[in-house]
């Protein structure tokens, strides 16, 4: 569950996101019961169906925030290329807490808004503890909790 990039993956809502099936099963049962053409209709009647368009869209977004399988069990980490991975698995490391330069390395920097030092703090304490023996010891995965 330990992530190239020292963030755990049970912590992280990408995992498993059960809001994101959900999003997808309405989807689903929107397009199967013909729901669009029904709320065209309704928009003319009730003004929270104006922006109908807008809500398909944020449900398709949200039915992507998903991951089955964390990076470091072979899965392709936050959805799309990860160039923490490539750089990781190029240079035949476990994870990043095998490089001498996390400490200064540019690729954590799409993190910072969504983990804030989390990523850090936590590949230091892979680095002092081991990667069986830290998870217990990291840090919140997003800064909001």
């Amino acid at each position: 569950m330990t992530g190239y990039c020292g963030l755990y993956c049970g912590d992280c809502i990408r995992y498993k996101c059960k809001a994101s099936n959900l999003a997808e099963e309405l989807l689903s049962e929107i397009e199967e019961k013909y729901f669009t053409k029904y709320a065209n209709v309704k928009r003319a009647h009730t003004k929270e169906f104006e922006n109908f368009e807008s809500f398909i869209a944020l449900l398709k977004a949200i039915s992507k925030i998903n991951c089955e399988i964390p990076c470091g069990l072979g899965g392709n980490g936050c959805g799309g290329k990860c160039e923490i991975i490539e750089c990781a698995s190029a240079k035949g490391f476990e994870g990043c807490w095998d490089c001498d330069d996390f400490e200064r390395c540019d690729k954590f920097d799409f993190l910072k808004p969504f983990h804030g030092e989390a990523p850090l703090k936590n590949l230091r304490k892979i680095k002092e503890l081991g990667v069986d023996n830290w998870a217990k010891y990291r840090e919140k995965c997003y800064p909001w909790l």
